[in-house]
């Protein structure tokens, strides 16, 4: 991993809502700015850190996104993750000082990078930045729950629909359009996160495609029917307000272009 001077300051960051309290002093914010002076970029397909590395630091996905994925001593491997701009990652290796997972650019990313020894230091200082820290640890172990039900209790159809509905619900929340967005995992990595054969995903979105609920060519999605996305994807049984309270969120009014997000970022 190649380490970078971070030039632009936390509280000047347009997500910064996202990963860190909203009510932090000008002083406090001072001196976050201090500890996230890094920052590292990935090109697709390249590892933030591998299963077994040593734990040093956290990130904060600035634009771009990773999966993460466990692997077990046979060589398979499950996807448990796919991460948004605003989340926090690498929590996973503050139990035993090792990467329990491996974390994969799936686009080009940058990631802001926190010295855990240095942020823990900084909570004994700041009270409102280890309840925060708290919350994301909290909120980790909620999503995943989350996930066990939606593997263990939803169909094919449904697990698509919901998958979608809360990646809808998630770019949302960033400012970005809920309904036409594009997919940076593939197929493959779709039915491995929810513990589907490739050949039953492409099965179902044909479907879904064919009922005019979906809009799909190659990695380019439209939703054209949302109510009925959510009525398929079972939102009865699993309510989406849990999950949305899962991230930081930030109003933003007006949608915003992705790749304009991106290149306000890299600017800044």
């Amino acid at each position: 991993m190649n380490l970078s001077v971070q030039n632009n300051k936390c509280s000047n960051c347009v997500i910064n809502s996202f990963c860190l309290p909203s009510d932090l002093t000008k002083e406090e914010s001072n001196k976050v700015d201090q500890l996230i002076n890094q920052k590292t970029k990935l090109m697709k397909g390249e590892y933030l850190y591998k299963q077994g590395d040593p734990f040093i630091y956290l990130f904060s996905i600035r634009y771009g996104s990773l999966k993460t994925q466990l692997f077990l001593e046979d060589g398979r491997s499950q996807i448990v993750g796919f991460h948004l701009p605003g989340e926090i990652l690498g929590l996973d290796g503050i139990s035993y000082g090792l990467h329990q997972s491996e974390a994969i650019a799936l686009e080009g990313t940058e990631l802001c990078v926190m010295k855990f020894s240095v942020l823990e230091q900084l909570c004994k200082e700041i009270s409102v930045l280890q309840q925060h820290l708290y919350k994301i640890f909290s909120k980790e172990i909620s999503l995943d729950h989350r996930h066990l039900l939606t593997l263990g209790t939803l169909n094919g159809e449904e697990k698509i629909a919901y998958f979608f509905v809360y990646l809808s619900e998630r770019l949302a929340k960033r400012g970005l359009s809920p309904t036409d967005f594009h997919l940076a995992m593939g197929r493959e990595e779709i039915g491995d996160y929810l513990g589907m054969k490739i050949e039953t995903v492409s099965r179902i979105l044909a479907k879904l495609n064919l009922a005019k609920i979906i809009e799909i060519k190659s990695k380019e999605l439209k939703i054209l029917n949302l109510q009925e996305l959510h009525r398929l994807a079972g939102s009865e049984r699993i309510p989406t307000k849990s999950l949305e309270n899962h991230y930081q969120l930030v109003n933003i009014t007006a949608p915003v272009d992705s790749y304009k997000l991106k290149q306000g970022l890299e600017e800044a």
